[in-house]
């Protein structure tokens, strides 16, 4: 932002805190993420919220409003919104606290335990009907290939040091259409598609569903939920032992007739790859034009995650439009010469 671009915002944000009775709380301004939007937490009188603010050229607000609603509408625990102003992108919202399972998680919480809670939540989320009256946008392939470009624009010419051609760009492309042409159209579930650990929190003790908290769902599709399940188990920020993953999997599936577990799983290698290429692209992009170096540090897992996503058959082509392209691929953009 520019200086009066960011004054200007600063202005807003006071409007916007006074309108709704909280023009004198203290505002501690959080670490920001990946994204554009940003969070401060507002202290007052013993009460506390949150304020999130996505500028609307950049984060989509009503999104956020509308799959919250769902959700609280399905009995998930998304937080409670007390203010919103879709025009200048400001929201007071429910403050969950801190215990994100990353945090827990490092200070030595039940790994299985808050895993299997996020399964549970998973297959509440996924199991509800009719879905497409959600009015969200569809994960079809131009969603699906726009997401896998980000690897071609940013991780590629990292590792060789120059971009792709134009008929190089074709036959990558044409790969990923390929492998993804049944996936695209399907219109399964809401797919969350940052469900993660760093977007789960514990907000109460009863030991159910409502102890999850949702955070960042503002992104949300209509389409495969075998998303989500490679999101949560294959993390790109942190290693997810072979035994919670087949737990989280099992519990998952346990009761659920309908599902078709095997292709499912097929699903998650052909989601899973394409997230992962997407991801690795992302970190590249957040080093590169937005000088946030420290994501670099996950990429050669997100390279592991990805190479052995790419050993699903259905991806062979994949695999080898990569290794033609990029021979170096595995290696990363930091170990180029």
């Amino acid at each position: 932002m520019t200086d009066a671009s960011t004054r200007n915002r600063a202005e807003e944000r006071q409007r916007f805190l006074a309108a709704h009775g909280w023009a004198d709380a203290t505002v501690t301004d959080l670490q920001p993420d990946a994204s554009f939007r940003t969070y401060a937490r507002l202290e007052k009188a013993g009460e506390r919220r949150m304020l999130m603010s996505a500028p609307p050229e950049r984060e989509n607000l009503p999104a956020y409003l509308k799959v919250n609603a769902h959700l609280q509408r399905i009995g998930l625990r998304a937080p409670r919104i007390d203010a919103a102003d879709t025009g200048t992108g400001f929201a007071i919202i429910e403050d969950f606290g801190d215990d994100t399972f990353t945090r827990l998680l490092a200070s030595g919480a039940d790994e299985m335990a808050l895993y299997l809670l996020a399964a549970d939540v998973l297959k509440v989320l996924h199991m509800q009907q009719n879905v497409q009256g959600i009015e969200l946008p569809p994960y079809d392939m131009t969603v699906l290939l726009r997401e896998t470009d980000v690897f071609a624009d940013w991780f590629i010419p990292a590792v060789r040091g120059h971009d792709l051609t134009d008929a190089e760009r074709d036959i990558y492309r044409g790969a990923w259409r390929t492998a993804l042409a049944d996936i695209a159209d399907c219109r399964a579930s809401l797919v969350y598609r940052d469900f993660h650990v760093d977007n789960l929190m514990i907000v109460g003790q009863g030991g159910g569903i409502l102890d999850c908290g949702l955070l960042d769902y503002q992104d949300a599709l209509i389409g495969s939920p075998a998303y989500d399940l490679a999101s949560l188990v294959e993390d790109a920020r942190r290693d997810v032992s072979p035994a919670v993953r087949d737990a989280v999997l099992d519990r998952y599936f346990d009761g659920w007739a309908a599902t078709d577990r095997a292709r499912l799983e097929t699903d998650m290698a052909l989601l899973g790859a394409q997230r992962h290429a997407k991801v690795a692209g992302l970190f590249v992009r957040l080093s590169v034009r937005d000088g946030k170096n420290h994501y670099l540090g996950h990429v050669p897992r997100v390279i592991r995650l990805l190479d052995r996503c790419l050993n699903a058959p259905e991806l062979a082509a994949v695999r080898q439009v990569i290794d033609d392209l990029v021979p170096a691929w595995r290696l990363g953009p930091r170990q180029r010469g």
